[in-house]
């Protein structure tokens, strides 16, 4: 009877969280269901207005949400963890730690605005996580008061931008199918689904199904189609579910028959059943209203004996009267945690499809003494499959985040707390780290042991996993309510709570488990990387130790900060954006370190390449088979001769190589430095069991698509130029740099054989191996020529020397010659011959050249390096820069002052359309990383406010300017003149700004008038 109990326990738990795009009221919609099902800790007058979950100054103070928080409510016997996260994209980090706890999210989209760049995001997060989504259309009354629609006219808006949500899904439903057909062709099946799961080709947020809201937050109505099929169905004679199905879509009533019908019964000017039935009764309440026609809201309270004070209906301000009638004939709260409580699914169905994405199915060949432990693992995933909350089953948790709160927030005495702070230094620290986490399995207790284990754990491993598994006693739990934390001494499988304890044990995420045995939970996709980079140091040397410590706590609380030490020994802060530096800034100044503190201008990223018309591929790859267009150098001692020539990859190519660097990892045995964003983020990689191949036919699908979209009409040259690809990428000798990079070296032609007196360095296709475009190179260095004894030494020599090719490949691909930043997209052959030394020379003479030049290695490495930066700079170079994608969206009247801005910043135009329905344009522009910081201050001092903007990173674009320009013809000489008073154009003023930041010497005049004494009053 116990067990029974605790089972329907947990089907009354909702775990959801709220996700929209910047202002479109996640927060203030919180407010209202907190007013209702919280306890009481926000009263129904303030709700919208308190802003309840942004308990921070910061996010009261700029009115957006800034961290992802959670709150208990109770309805109707059913417990809703309701978490609110941010909109704006420089926090969307915290969407994913939202996203991974909750089961179920309700979407929310501005009826005004309509469907948003973060609106995709969120739903792509929502698709990853495999949550079920539920539809909330805010801001209703916008559509009456201020775009002045009818009824119709609002009809044909809201159905479009349920049309347009479910396109979206839609798109990430067939992404997924092709993928898992591609990999099912390429001899994979894809583990844990099949693909009958995509014949159901039905849309996803239906408004009859009872899925989707119409609401004004602010006011605190709002109501699905069910609300008003039960106020109709006594009226019509008709059934509540009948008229459900009746009130969306193309469905008419014919009041002379009764009768519901289709298009064609009735009359070409007939109103659809959901503008009759339900906006014209709304636009009426809301006209009589503003017009002071007190009869028709008096009629409404009457009809549906509504307890409305009489002071509140007797008040001058219009839309006080209309948030007491429209919040007490349709409560929010009533329709969005009743769609919650039916349409969105309990732990235990949730975490049964959810398993494939939280804890990935895996095929590991077992030998005999390691059946116990996967037997061990196996049921521990069966038990989060199924939530089971006994007691005797292993407990498994999922930490998201670690947050911090000030000590004399926590509920109890602080020694009750124990060290839950970092490194035990810390432990005087004013904060404490709670881990916010969700119980998928068991029973956790506060003072339980605990392993803790990181995304790198293997339990098959053994003793060389030790680094990646801790233990940790559990202090305290803690339920949250909101800035609130209530004691709990244990909490069942489903919940989410705090967990204090584990601050020096989780540094961002982890899984808990009460056994050693247990795979972790995969790792959460993040929608963006950190691009924005600040240099920070204190104001006063003095208070290095206390930012030292404050960065290490920093780190910790926020999941999207990354901090490094560069080469040059600076601390080196790494954010999404200029809205989460000042937070960061300001947390570091008021909370962690309490120092004053000086932070550098931002830290730009840019790559290096050169200028080719890609457009003639084949002459381009003749480029690596010709003979004299190449960079010689030779090494000090005259022993190694070093030739490079150097070409442009296909865009295509280079962005494969770039995007799949994790893959490529995998394959040639490198950790990736970093994380790749979520848009990045395929699927099918991680179902496929072998990613050599899936690298191989990405790169072959992507010079095909770049060769065929260049030469649509000429199918013989493409196939000339597809075979010499095929051919050509049998010779990847290594990728640069840190050997993962966009850059190619390829071996050199075995045409070009040794001569009698040199021997070539070979090199041996490694990586075409790895990637399966080769079989072995082994066969070919036993039909290579069999070397004679008198150059035994040298053969044996230049096989020891292709490590240092290879070094060498790798530093100059990792700082190019324009401002010491990363190659990108570039393909190097390396032609290094090694001779003996001229005459003959006994040892001592062969030590002392030696000492004198250094070690011989060390020489090839360094004229390596040399002859391929020099080759780049022989080939028109070109400075490559990180480019936002941006959308703007702003009244008529500021279109003027927003593309002034936009031209200041160097913007290129993509789009703009106006947003049918309303006063509005969307703009869409691509703005240069470099020239973002500070634009949406620009551009809000600009155009007063009215518009707004949303940067998210794009891609890479290479600068047209030559950043060595100097006029030539006779056209160019009459323009810019000699050459003596050009200015340096944009290329070259942000290589000599990279420059001037790195220390490398810069060309500019230091003395500006030599000749004579300047003085403040010019005297001559």
């Amino acid at each position: 009877m116990e067990e029974g109990s605790s089972d329907s326990e947990t089907e009354r738990i909702r775990n959801i969280c709220i996700l929209a795009h910047v202002d479109h009221g996640k927060t203030t919609l919180a407010d209202h269901l907190i007013a209702a099902a919280g306890g009481g800790v926000v009263h129904p007058k303030l709700a919208g207005r308190v802003r309840f979950m942004d308990y921070l100054d910061e996010e009261q103070r700029r009115a957006i949400t800034m961290k992802s928080s959670s709150i208990l409510l109770r309805y109707r016997q059913h417990a809703v963890n309701l978490i609110d996260s941010p909109g704006h994209i420089d926090f969307c980090s915290e969407v994913s730690t939202a996203a991974r706890l909750s089961d179920g999210a309700l979407l929310l989209v501005d009826a005004v605005e309509g469907v948003h760049i973060q609106t995709h995001a969120v739903l792509r997060q929502c698709w990853i996580e495999r949550l079920t989504p539920c539809l909330v259309l805010n801001k209703l009354d916008r559509l009456i008061t201020e775009l002045k629609l009818t009824p119709s006219e609002a009809y044909t808006r809201l159905s479009r931008i349920v049309h347009e949500v479910n396109g979206i899904v839609s798109a990430y439903k067939s992404e997924k199918y092709l993928s898992d057909v591609d990999s099912l062709l390429a001899g994979a099946s894809p583990s844990g689904e099949a693909l009958e799961d995509y014949d159901d080709n039905e849309d996803v947020f239906q408004p009859q199904k009872g899925n989707v809201i119409f609401a004004c937050a602010l006011d605190g109505w709002g109501f699905g189609i069910r609300e008003f099929a039960e106020i109709y169905a006594s009226k019509l004679g008709a059934s509540v579910n009948a008229l459900q199905r009746a009130l969306w879509g193309a469905k008419y009533y014919n009041p002379k028959t009764k009768m519901i019908v289709g298009k064609k019964g009735v009359a070409a000017n007939k109103k659809p059943m959901f503008v009759q039935f339900v906006l014209e009764p709304l636009w009426q309440v809301y006209q009589g209203a503003l017009d002071g026609d007190k009869g028709l809201v008096e009629k409404v309270v009457r009809s549906f004996s509504l307890s409305v004070p009489l002071r509140e209906l007797q008040n001058k301000d219009v839309k006080v009267v209309l948030q007491a009638v429209m919040s007490r004939w349709l409560p929010l709260s009533d329709a969005v945690l009743g769609m919650v409580v039916r349409c969105m699914p309990d732990p235990v169905a949730a975490q049964a499809y959810r398993i494939s994405r939280l804890i990935p199915k895996r095929e590991v060949e077992v030998v005999e003494d390691e059946r116990r432990v996967v037997e061990e693992a196996e049921t521990v995933r069966q038990a989060v499959e199924g939530c089971d909350c006994s007691e005797e089953v292993p407990c498994v948790a999922f930490v998201s985040k670690m947050f911090a709160v000030p000590v004399k927030m926590l509920p109890g005495q602080r020694g009750d707390v124990g060290n839950g702070y970092g490194d035990e230094g810390e432990a005087d620290s004013d904060e404490c780290f709670l881990a916010f986490a969700r119980i998928f399995s068991g029973v956790l207790h506060a003072g339980q042991r605990v392993f803790v284990l990181s995304p790198l754990y293997d339990p098959l491993k053994g003793e060389s996993m030790q680094k990646h598994i801790q233990e940790a006693e559990l202090k305290s739990l803690y339920l949250m309510m909101g800035q609130g934390l209530k004691v709990v001494t244990s909490a069942k499988a489903g919940n989410i709570v705090a967990i204090a304890g584990l601050g020096q044990h989780i540094l961002k995420s982890a899984t808990l488990s009460s056994t050693r045995n247990c795979w972790p939970f995969s790792s959460m996709a993040f929608q963006i990387a950190p691009t924005l980079r600040v240099a920070i140091e204190p104001s006063d040397p003095a208070d290095v130790g206390a930012l030292l410590k404050g960065l290490r706590l920093l780190n910790r609380a926020d999941p999207f900060v990354e901090v490094t030490v560069s080469a040059r020994g600076e601390h080196v802060l790494a954010v999404a954006g200029e809205v989460h530096l000042e937070r960061c800034v300001k947390d570091l100044k008021e909370r962690f370190a309490k120092v004053s503190l000086e932070v550098s201008p931002p830290l730009v990223s840019y790559k290096e390449c050169i200028e080719v018309d890609v457009s003639n591929v084949l002459e381009n790859l003749k480029v690596l088979s010709r003979r004299s267009d190449y960079v010689e150098k030779s090494t000090p001692n005259g022993r190694c001769v070093v030739r490079v020539q150097v070409m442009k990859l296909l865009p295509s190519l280079t962005k494969v190589l770039d995007e799949s660097s994790d893959l490529l990892g995998d394959v040639i045995g490198v950790k990736p430095g970093q994380q790749k964003s979520l848009e990045t983020q395929r699927p099918s990689i991680l179902k496929n069991d072998n990613p050599a191949e899936v690298l191989k036919k990405r790169i072959l699908d992507a010079v095909q698509g770049d060769i065929l979209s260049r030469n649509e009409n000429d199918k013989d040259h493409a196939e000339k130029c597809k075979l010499k690809w095929q051919k050509i990428l049998r010779r990847i000798w290594a990728l640069g740099p840190r050997q993962i990079g966009p850059n190619i070296l390829f071996t050199p032609d075995i045409k070009a054989e040794s001569t009698d007196s040199s021997v070539l360095i070979r090199g041996c296709p490694r990586v075409s191996e790895r990637l399966g475009f080769v079989a072995d190179s082994s066969v070919n260095d036993l039909v290579a020529e069999t070397p004679s004894n008198a150059n035994q030494t040298l053969y044996m020599d230049a096989e020891h020397l292709e490590s240092s090719v290879i070094s060498g490949f790798q530093l100059a691909t990792s700082a190019g010659p324009l401002c010491d930043e990363p190659m990108w997209g570039l393909a190097f052959v390396i032609e290094a011959r090694i001779c003996s030394f001229s005459g003959q020379h006994d040892e001592s003479e062969t030590q002392q050249q030696s000492e004198q030049y250094g070690i011989f290695a060390g020489q090839v490495i360094a004229t390596v390096k040399d002859a391929c930066r020099a080759a780049v700079l022989q080939n028109k170079p070109r400075l490559v820069e990180a480019m936002y994608f941006c959308e703007l969206n702003t009244p008529t009247e500021y279109l003027g002052p927003m593309y002034a801005v936009l031209s200041r910043r160097r913007a290129r135009i993509l789009k703009e359309e106006m947003q049918e329905g309303s006063p509005f344009f969307t703009v869409h522009a691509y703005v240069p990383v470099s020239e973002s910081f500070g634009f949406a201050d620009e551009l809000r001092r600009w155009t007063s406010g009215a518009a707004s903007a949303l940067l998210v990173l794009s891609h890479w674009d290479a600068l047209p300017d030559d950043p060595f320009f100097v006029p030539k013809t006779e056209e160019e000489i009459e323009e810019f003149g000699d050459g003596s008073t050009v200015l340096p154009n944009t290329a070259r003023k942000l290589i000599d700004a990279v420059r001037r930041h790195k220390g490398l010497p810069v060309e500019e005049k230091v003395v500006q008038h030599g000749t004579k004494q300047r003085t403040l009053a010019r005297k001559v």
